[in-house]
């Protein structure tokens, strides 16, 4: 039995010795998750993204759009600079005008039948060898291309350019395949089968700035499945988002599968929204431009050839709640990494810490000393930092008035950090803020910024906290509960069992690893459809049931009417 891929680096069988193949047993197949490398002093893996941050060092990448097999610019031209370096123009690109977005969905549409009647192992086998690309002679431009335009560190860039996305082609392609598999009961004298088409039209795919992986999952997960892709990366991830695209390319991606087109979201979502030919929405980005997508839909509901997907992962407003049988240095270490690392622009991120006044005195002294040891700085310089500038001017400002906000509050004091430097890069310093308002508004509203503000709470009235924990926000994304004891662990988990779509005991909230935590939440966080997950690739399908029977029918009338 050939098998789905080696974890290890290989270099995949030709398209041609595999596209006979049909992959009777692929539900027997298991992947495994791509290992994190550790980039220590000397080691090979350090020595290529040193090289290829070289290389990327003061350069400017064109990135035009790709419309079919067509490289095409427009007038609108755009720069992603260097969140950490805005000097440092790292892409120049161009908008797609509404005449070249539905040019873009016509090349797709044309593409789109021959396509879906492609084999699902061979286009698994697409996914795979780019997964393969990935992991081996493309892991350090797309690291490289990651810390650049996005400002991570090289680890964060790790588990997410490399890791996760390599986990998302990989896993997804095994998902198929057991999918495929999976075939309804069938009884003499007939034979049932499942095809599990693509959706008729095509899927746009909105992406964000803050995962590479997301953007690769968003528009190469629809296309695994049988889709064409209309897909909008994010003005501040183009360089590696337009670098997955390439690999793609490379993998043996045909043309017009996936069209790349950058452009402004409400052109984009105007145009896309308004085509009779959508078939799906796969989003992640902020709720008002969910909404209004959602809402631009309904309004189109009678034009639309079918009822579309709409799949959006919104963020949210996360917590850790501390109980007094908690492990303090767990809660410190955890709570500064799920809060801090990258700036506090991951949707799971934790925003949010409710602490009993019995350990407050504890946590608060570690929290303050750990707190001092962090570094903020260009990831490209120095290997140490912890995180780095947040991504763009908007989220810059957006975060200094949070400040301004706090300092102005007679409820609200900061504890350490908040200082902000837009002069090189768009710093801002971690921050710990208290809060003597749990229903303040800081406590309610995502920040998507290195913030973190702390509840004290009366140690007895814990159950009461866990109640406000899950009414205090309109989100359910993420969250995590620090406790030993386990009659507590079991009443959190049942009181807060709509608070998050990602739960956490023990654990920070950020972190989720493709296949072992499926990701995704409901609220006003999303659609809660689990990327990751093995049913995430059911929802870009469109099944159709066969019957075939062997042996005619003879008579129409039943036996009871003898």
């Amino acid at each position: 039995m050939l098998p789905l891929l080696s974890p290890l680096r290989r270099t995949l069988l030709s398209g041609p010795r595999l596209a006979g193949l049909r992959w009777l047993h692929a539900a027997s197949v298991k992947v495994a998750n791509e290992p994190v490398l550790a980039f220590n002093p000397g080691s090979p893996e350090r020595s290529a993204l040193q090289q290829a941050l070289k290389d990327l060092k003061d350069k400017t990448e064109a990135v035009p759009c790709v419309v079919g097999d067509e490289e095409v610019w427009t007038s609108d031209v755009h720069y992603q600079v260097s969140p950490f370096n805005h000097k440092h123009k790292v892409a120049k690109y161009c908008y797609a005008d509404k005449d070249l977005i539905n040019k873009a969905i016509e090349a797709a549409l044309a593409a789109q039948k021959e396509w879906d009647l492609k084999p699902m192992s061979d286009r698994a086998q697409i996914f795979l060898k780019a997964a393969d690309l990935l992991s081996g002679p493309r892991r350090a431009e797309i690291l490289a291309k990651t810390m650049i335009g996005q400002g991570k560190t090289v680890i964060q860039a790790e588990v997410d350019a490399a890791a996760e996305l390599i986990d998302f082609f990989r896993f997804n392609a095994q998902f198929a395949m057991e999918l495929e598999n999976k075939q309804p009961i069938s009884v003499p004298p007939s034979t049932n089968r499942v095809v599990y088409r693509g959706l008729e039209g095509f899927v746009a795919a909105v992406s964000p700035f803050n995962f590479t992986a997301i953007g690769g999952n968003l528009a190469g997960s629809p296309a695994l499945m049988g889709n064409v892709v209309i897909w909008k990366p994010s003005d501040t991830a183009i360089l590696a988002n337009y670098a997955v695209y390439k690999v793609l390319r490379e993998a043996g991606l045909p043309p017009n599968i996936i069209q790349f087109v950058p452009a402004s979201g409400p052109v984009f979502g105007d145009t896309v929204t308004s085509s009779e030919h959508l078939s799906g929405l796969n989003f992640t980005g902020s709720v008002p431009t969910f909404k209004r997508l959602w809402k631009q839909v309904a309004d189109n509901l009678d034009r639309y050839r079918t009822f579309p997907r709409l799949a959006g992962e919104c963020g949210g407003k996360n917590f850790h709640f501390v109980h007094s049988s908690a492990d303090v240095a767990s809660v410190v270490s955890g709570t500064l990494r799920s809060a801090f690392e990258f700036g506090g622009q991951k949707c799971s991120a934790c925003s949010r810490l409710y602490v009993p006044d019995s350990l407050w005195p504890k946590i608060k002294a570690q929290l303050l000393e750990e707190h001092s040891q962090i570094r903020v700085g260009d990831p490209v310089e120095e290997f140490g930092i912890f995180f780095s500038a947040v991504i763009e001017p908007n989220s810059f400002g957006r975060i200094k008035k949070w400040l301004e906000h706090i300092r102005a509050s007679p409820n609200l004091s900061i504890l350490a950090g908040g200082q902000c430097d837009d002069s090189v890069g768009y710093f801002v310093q971690p921050c710990i803020v208290e809060s003597k308002d749990p229903r303040d508004r800081i406590m309610n509203e995502e920040i998507f910024g290195p913030i973190l503000t702390v509840y004290v709470y009366p140690e007895g009235q814990y159950r009461e906290i866990l109640q406000l924990v899950d009414s205090t926000s309109p989100y359910g994304l993420t969250g995590a509960v620090f406790a030993q004891d386990k009659n507590v662990i079991d009443e959190a988990t049942k009181i807060l069992r709509n608070a998050a779509g990602n739960f956490y005991i023990n654990d920070k909230s950020t972190g989720s690893v493709v296949a072992q935590q499926p990701f995704g939440g409901s609220r006003a966080s999303g659609t809660n459809d689990k990327p990751g997950g093995p049913h995430y690739v059911l929802r870009w399908t469109s099944p159709q049931v066969i019957k075939e029977t062997h042996s005619p029918l003879g008579d129409w009338r039943y036996s009871y009417m003898q």
